[in-house]
């Protein structure tokens, strides 16, 4: 089976965010928004992961290098002036010493955005395996959603295969009917996408280089393009600007607190309980509304947070009760009672 080593594209400038920080770099129920793209990864086992930073590099590749897993094989390569997603690929390939070799060893390269946080391993696994059961060249991940303004539009002939995605500034009014949409995903045979990368142009409506045009370089050469639809639109819509980083937020709040529910945690109102990602949670516990938990907490077996209890970086013993509280860097052994109920007014 080839070798698959991945791209993460983090360069873009995120000009709809308003923020001096970088967008890659946004948090998400306790960690970095491309961190949670990251995370996806680890389960694949990759060659290497390229990550291409540009506006803030330093800073990504500081905190990227910091807290992501150290089992990710990560390089980084900055991508100067800001030319499209095409060109960003170009630069990372620099990474590959072979990518423009014909004679050396074929792998695979899966692409994707650092602005999806929401996708799950087991989509890029389906997407991987789909695409080195059918021997393809390239593989994309779309999906079918009500309102796609803002979104590539995926191509099909009248059998039905895909020609091209065109990218909705550059889209007739009947291309922009379309429902099913790029979503930033992608799986390339190496020795395929380098020459193909060669042909882009920038004349299009952005005057960049868009990695989208590549489906069509290879489709007018011969090649047949596969799609895999996602499962839920949600878990691969980017976050561009905060409406978006709170709607992200908020899935993957669901998504935690139904881990540790299924794990054994009661929560009476999970709607009202705000964990980050990267809290550890034994069963028997007990979760009141107004809980938040956060950072490196770690809270034991049989206790009972709340009502309106804030803690970050925090360890509790067994059958720890604290209501109305805000702790920071605290360690509570097993039988703590904490409360503060004269500081809230409700």
């Amino acid at each position: 089976m080839k070798q698959t080593s991945a791209i993460v594209l983090a360069a873009g400038l995120g000009k709809r965010m308003n923020s001096g920080l970088p967008k890659p770099l946004h948090c998400i129920c306790g960690r970095a928004m491309i961190l949670h793209v990251l995370d996806a990864l680890l389960p694949l086992e990759l060659e290497k992961v390229v990550v291409v930073v540009g506006h803030g590099s330093r800073r990504v590749i500081e905190e990227v290098s910091s807290l992501s897993d150290s089992r990710l094989k990560l390089e980084f390569v900055e991508q100067h002036t800001p030319q499209g997603t095409g060109d960003a690929v170009k630069v990372a390939l620099t990474c590959f010493a072979d990518a423009y070799d014909s004679n050396a060893r074929d792998s695979d390269i899966l692409i994707l955005p650092g602005d999806a946080p929401l996708i799950l391993p087991s989509t890029l696994e389906g997407l991987l395996r789909m695409h080195k059961e059918h021997l393809s060249v390239a593989t994309l991940l779309s999906m079918v959603i009500s309102d796609p303004t803002g979104y590539g539009r995926i191509i099909r002939d009248k059998h039905g295969s895909v020609s091209k995605i065109v990218e909705e500034k550059d889209a007739s009014e009947e291309e922009k009917l379309l429902d099913e949409v790029g979503t930033s995903v992608y799986v390339f045979r190496q020795s395929a996408l380098a020459p193909a990368l060669r042909i882009l142009s920038p004349k299009n409506a952005q005057n960049e280089y868009y990695l989208t045009d590549v489906i069509e370089v290879l489709r007018n050469v011969g090649y047949e393009i596969l799609a895999v639809k996602a499962a839920d639109g949600r878990e691969v819509a980017g976050v561009n600007d905060r409406l978006q980083l709170a709607l992200a937020e908020n899935e993957l709040r669901r998504r935690i607190n139904a881990k540790h529910m299924l794990n054994g945690v009661t929560m009476t109102d999970p709607d009202h309980v705000y964990i980050d990602k990267t809290v550890e949670i034994e069963r028997d516990v007990t979760l009141l509304p107004g809980v938040i938990l956060k950072g490196d907490t770690y809270v034991s077996s049989d206790s009972v947070l709340g009502p309106f209890v804030k803690l970050e970086n925090c360890r509790l013993g067994k059958r720890t009760l604290i209501e109305f509280s805000s702790l920071k860097d605290v360690k509570l052994e097993d039988d703590a009672v904490v409360s503060f109920e004269g500081g809230f007014h409700i």
